[in-house]
């Protein structure tokens, strides 16, 4: 199984616009803090599956020489999360969709214009997808109701992907995500921001320690970190097209 982050940026990216800071003034010159909005990759021998389609899909899918996919995953109704998808349109037609329902729901409505294959899946309940199994598991992503993370396996190998959410997990969630292969966690900022609807990098890394995950990698990051090269000397920060093999 092959994992590509294909963009590991929060919902405004780095470099944000405006913004001079350290994080963003690497990014302008073209460092590793430059960052596009989430997206994962997952492929075997079966296929491809995007876990989240970002706002900066076009380019993601023009800098891998992608153009199908055996299929999509949402893992929640934030426009960083979904509003990409729209750039499928007249590339690949009647994409299957998974998600939970409310989260389909809301994300179909806004791509009206579109007819992919949707398909409702609750969470807990494996599903098979281009020949890797797929389980979506309750996060907590406040002010909404529905969010999930992905647990991915292949074969012996497992890959947790948390999702956006905080510490406050439930437990049938945590026991799934235990003792990963890899852990792609949520880590939004460094320590000491207080943002009660993800975690922070500490709280991210604490959580891989306490699952007994293998390897972590933080995505989902803010400009509010020190550029890539200084931050990564501290946190396992995951960069745009990074990619792992399990």
């Amino acid at each position: 199984m092959k994992v590509t982050l294909l963009g590991t940026g929060d919902a405004i990216g780095t470099p944000k616009i405006g913004c001079r800071c350290p994080a963003c003034a690497d990014a302008l010159c073209g460092g590793r803090s430059r960052r596009l909005r989430f997206s994962i990759l997952v492929e075997n021998a079966g296929g491809k599956v995007l876990i989240d389609t970002s706002p900066d899909l076009r380019w993601q899918l023009i800098r891998t020489g992608i153009s199908r996919v055996d299929g999509v995953i949402w893992t929640h109704a934030h426009y960083d999360h979904y509003a990409g998808f729209g750039d499928f349109h007249r590339v690949q037609n009647r994409v299957p969709v998974y998600g939970l329902q409310e989260t389909m729901d809301y994300i179909l409505n806004y791509l009206y214009f579109m007819r992919p294959k949707r398909n409702v899946v609750e969470t807990g309940v494996p599903f098979d997808l281009a020949g890797m199994e797929f389980t979506l598991f309750e996060v907590n992503h406040p002010p909404i109701c529905e969010a999930a993370g992905v647990l991915v396996r292949v074969g012996s190998k497992k890959l947790v992907v948390t999702g956006d959410t905080n510490l406050s997990i439930p437990e049938a969630s945590l026991e799934m995500m235990r003792g990963a292969d890899l852990l792609v966690a949520d880590a939004i900022t460094p320590p000491g921001y207080n943002l009660n609807k993800h975690m922070d990098s500490e709280e991210a890394v604490g959580l891989g320690r306490r699952l007994s995950a293998k390897e972590v990698v933080l995505t989902h990051i803010s400009h509010l970190f020190p550029p890539h090269d200084v931050a990564i000397k501290r946190w396992p920060l995951g960069f745009d097209m990074m990619t792992m093999e399990l």
